[in-house]
């Protein structure tokens, strides 16, 4: 069953990649460099925060978790635009 799954989910992952134009794939990987670079920042925190202790690692590890949040609001926003890219190009 998961074989049958995976396949479908694939079939529809091509699908939609095929639908998707150069200017929507172009917006939406802007957004993931960003969001890679602040996940890159987030790791490069944690590991900081590791030489550090007490309040000192509770607020590099806050302020990696903020990056990383950060991160993850950036792929939506990119999802979001993206999409907005490909309604205006149907239209």
């Amino acid at each position: 069953m998961k074989t049958i799954v995976s396949v479908l989910g694939l079939a529809s992952l091509v699908a939609l990649a095929a639908c998707d134009s150069k200017q929507e794939n172009k917006v939406e990987n802007a957004y993931e460099n960003q969001a890679d670079a602040l996940d890159n920042q987030a790791a490069n925190m944690e590991a900081m925060a590791d030489n550090l202790s007490g309040n000192a690692e509770n607020a590099a590890e806050n302020a990696a978790d903020a990056l990383e949040n950060k991160a993850d609001a950036t792929r939506d926003a990119g999802e979001h635009a993206a999409d907005a890219v490909e309604k205006s190009e149907n239209h």
